[in-house]
C-alpha cells in the first residue's frame, strides 16, 4: 500500500488498499441509501470467503480519499472518497463484455492484461462508483479520486480503466478525463409515478388486455404445481433454506455451464453479516418442505435487485413467478421505486421490466487502441438506442404508461 499526498486543500490518497484497511462505518458512511452491494459487508464477505483475490483474477486496489479534518497535527483523517478497485487478469464477471477489445489488442501484439476495474464483482447492477462522504467538495474530491486511479494504473502497468455500471453524471465526469463513455441496457422494472402502484393488480390494470391475461396465466400454471411458494427475508430463512440457496446457486451454473464465482463460505459469511439486506423466493415441495427452486435477491432503501435464480426441477412459469411476478409484488407492497432483474432478458418486457440505459466508462493507455474503441462505442451507442426504443414500442403497458429510457 501507498500513500501519496496531492495537491495543497486536496485530499490525501492511499490507493492499493483492501476493505480489510477500513472501518466499516468510515466506509458505509460513503455508500448512497439504495446500494446494497457497495456496502462494507457485502463486499468484505466477498474478499474473505475468497471469491475475489488474486487466484480469483479480482486483486482488490481500492483508492481512498482521506481529509485531515482541519487538526494541526494532522493524524486526525476522515474518509473522504473511494473507488471499489480492482486489478484484472481476465474480464469474466464483468457484464460489460470487453472481450473482443482484448482479441483485438491480442491480434496487434498489445498486452490487454493486466486491467483495472471499477465495480462491485460479479454485480450488474447501477451505483456510484466515484463513492463521496456527505457535504465534501465533489468536484474537489471526485477529482482527486480520477487522479489516484490513473496513479493506481500507472503503478500496476495497468492497459486500461473500466468503471461499470457507474452513473449517468460519473460516466459524464469520467469523459471530461479522457474515458471512453459507453451505453447498454438493461430491463428495469420502476414504480408508478407520482401515485404508486397500490397491488400487483393494480399494476395489471396498467396492461394492455392480452398482456394481463398471459401474466395471470402464467402465475395460474406456476401455482398449480403443488409447491409452497414464498417470499423470505434472509433473518428469516432456516439454515437449510440457507444451504438450499448454495445448491441453487451450483445447479444453475452448471445448467449454463458457467463459473462459480461465489464460494461456499461466501454465503456462510451473508448469512451472519448481510442477511437483512437479502430477500429469497423459494419453491419447496413435499411436507419436509425441500426447496426445489428459488432466487437470491438484495433489497435496500427504495431498490430491489435480482440476482440469482436456480431450480432442481423444470416446473412451467415457475421462473417467470420467483424472478420477477414475487418481486414486484414486494417492491409494490414496500413502496420500492425500482427493481433490477440482472443482466439481458428481452423476456423481461412482457413481464412489464422496461428498457433502461446502463453506463460504463473506458480509459485505453495504447492510443491506437484507444481510438479504435472510442468509434466503436459511438457506433455501440446508437444501435443500443434505436433497440431500446424498439423494445419500448413493444411494451405490454397500455399508452400513456411512462417509458424506463
Amino acid at each position: 500500500m501507498t500513500i501519496r499526498p496531492v495537491a495543497a486543500r486536496r485530499p490525501v490518497l492511499v490507493a492499493g488498499a483492501s476493505l480489510r484497511d477500513v472501518p466499516a462505518p468510515d466506509w458505509n458512511a460513503l455508500v448512497e441509501p439504495d446500494e446494497p452491494f457497495l456496502e462494507h459487508a457485502f463486499l468484505l464477505a466477498l474478499e474473505t470467503s475468497g471469491s475475489v483475490g488474486s487466484a480469483r483474477g479480482w486483486t482488490p486496489h481500492f483508492v481512498l480519499a482521506y481529509d485531515h479534518d482541519g487538526n494541526r497535527d494532522g493524524d486526525a483523517r476522515r474518509l473522504v472518497g473511494a473507488v471499489p478497485l480492482y486489478l484484472k487478469t481476465d474480464s469474466y464477471g464483468e457484464f460489460i463484455f470487453d472481450w473482443s477489445w482484448a482479441n483485438a489488442a491480442l491480434r496487434g501484439g498489445i498486452p490487454y492484461y493486466p486491467k483495472l476495474v471499477a465495480a462491485v464483482p460479479f454485480t450488474p447492477a447501477s451505483g456510484r462508483r466515484l463513492l463521496l462522504a456527505p457535504g465534501v467538495d465533489a468536484a474537489a474530491v471526485r477529482g482527486a479520486l480520477i487522479e489516484g486511479v490513473a496513479r493506481a494504473a500507472d503503478d500496476t502497468g495497468a492497459s486500461s480503466v473500466h468503471f461499470l455500471f457507474c452513473t449517468e453524471d460519473e460516466k459524464n465526469a469520467l469523459a471530461a478525463a479522457a474515458y471512453h463513455p459507453r451505453l447498454s441496457m438493461q430491463f428495469h422494472w420502476t414504480n408508478r409515478a407520482p401515485a404508486p402502484y397500490e397491488s400487483f393488480d393494480d399494476y395489471l390494470g396498467d396492461f394492455r388486455s392480452e398482456n394481463r391475461k398471459q401474466v395471470r396465466k402464467e402465475r395460474a400454471r406456476a401455482a398449480g404445481h403443488g409447491l409452497d411458494l414464498r417470499t423470505v427475508a434472509g433473518s428469516d430463512l432456516t439454515i437449510a433454506e440457507w444451504a438450499s440457496l448454495r445448491t441453487l446457486y451450483l445447479a444453475n451454473v452448471v445448467k449454463h455451464d458457467g463459473t462459480a464465482y461465489l464460494t461456499a463460505r461466501f454465503f456462510d459469511i451473508i448469512r451472519e453479516t448481510f442477511a437483512h439486506r437479502l430477500v429469497a423466493t423459494l419453491a419447496s415441495r413435499g411436507g419436509g418442505g425441500d426447496v426445489v427452486a428459488g432466487t437470491v435477491n438484495f433489497e435496500k432503501g427504495r431498490h430491489l435487485y435480482g440476482r440469482y435464480w436456480g431450480c432442481l426441477e423444470e416446473n412451467a412459469d415457475l421462473h417467470f413467478e420467483l424472478c420477477y411476478y414475487r418481486l414486484i409484488e414486494r417492491a409494490i407492497e414496500r413502496g420500492y421505486t425500482r427493481f433490477e432483474a440482472g443482466a439481458q432478458g428481452e423476456h423481461k418486457l412482457k413481464r412489464g421490466l422496461l428498457p433502461a440505459f446502463t453506463h460504463s466508462a473506458h480509459w485505453i493507455r495504447r492510443p491506437g487502441l484507444s481510438r479504435a474503441i472510442a468509434g466503436f462505442v459511438a457506433d455501440e451507442a446508437a444501435a443500443v438506442t434505436d433497440r431500446a426504443r424498439a423494445y419500448s414500442a413493444h411494451s405490454p403497458f397500455r399508452s400513456g404508461r411512462a417509458e424506463a429510457i
